[in-house]
């Protein structure tokens, strides 16, 4: 049975460094792999369109060089998506567009193994996490299930107003704020509330500390940005995301390369 990195971190104390990826294609995984910088990637489903091949070929690339994977997933149909990408390798499950502490529980409840220890909804599939035939024990099985990491995002105002609770739900190993999401939950523009949403980031930060629950943030650009969150108590990073990097280069170099070719008599 494969060890769960991001799990092993949590359970040891250590900080955690991963990136965000939108692209299927498991070369790319491969190479934030080959890199020897990230304990894990969290594949972004929620923004990209997928199929369950997809769900197993990217822990396969990630499983190459050792590292962990997180999913991303949709709220509507959160369950079964949740429960296949787990099936097929992943490790670690981000929840989005949670409003309230029943649907936080509802979510808990279908990735915890339907055993008497664990109380869930989480059967048995024969996928390739057990080994595509039955290799994997029942009981191996549930000690797999419940060392997924579970994660959750907090980014709508009936969260923040929920912070609390969600915060002292067994099962809550982690939360990430999203900034976006709680803008036009309120009716506004991000970069209207720019101050408001850093606030509420800090409130969920504190909260969750209090609780030993382990706040999640992302940086982008500058990594020197990380310091901000390190004097917050944060110890678990995401840095970087695919696509933004490649537009940043369109945006760049391509205007740089445009001028060139532009300047060709």
């Amino acid at each position: 049975m494969k060890k769960n990195r991001l799990r092993e971190l949590l359970k040891n104390g250590k900080p955690s460094l991963g990136t965000r990826v939108l692209n299927q294609w498991p070369m790319v995984v491969e190479h934030v792999g080959s890199s020897g910088n990230f304990d894990y990637i969290e594949y972004v489903a929620e923004y990209s369109p997928f199929d369950q091949y997809d769900l197993e070929n990217i822990p396969r690339a990630c499983e190459l060089t050792g590292m962990g994977c997180m999913i991303k997933v949709d709220f509507q149909n959160r369950e079964y998506v949740a429960q296949k990408a787990i099936a097929s390798g992943f490790q670690a499950i981000l929840f989005t567009d949670h409003k309230n502490p029943e649907e936080v529980r509802d979510s808990i409840t279908a990735l915890k193994a339907d055993a008497p220890s664990s109380g869930g909804r989480f059967g048995y599939p024969n996928r390739r996490f057990i080994g595509c035939q039955p290799y994997l024990s029942q009981l191996d099985h549930v000690k797999r299930i419940n060392e997924v990491v579970i994660c959750f995002m907090i980014e709508k105002k009936e969260t923040m107003d929920n912070i609390e609770v969600i915060c002292s739900i067994p099962g809550v190993d982690m939360v990430q704020f999203g900034p976006s999401d709680f803008s036009m939950s309120m009716g506004k523009n991000k970069s209207d509330i720019d101050e408001e949403c850093k606030a509420a980031e800090r409130k969920m930060i504190e909260v969750a500390l209090k609780h030993g629950v382990l706040p999640r943030c992302e940086v982008y650009g500058d990594p020197d940005q990380v310091k901000y969150y390190l004097d917050l108590g944060v110890k678990h990073i995401c840095y970087g995301d695919d696509m933004k990097i490649y537009f940043s280069f369109l945006q760049k170099e391509g205007s740089y390369m445009r001028e060139i070719v532009d300047s060709i008599k």
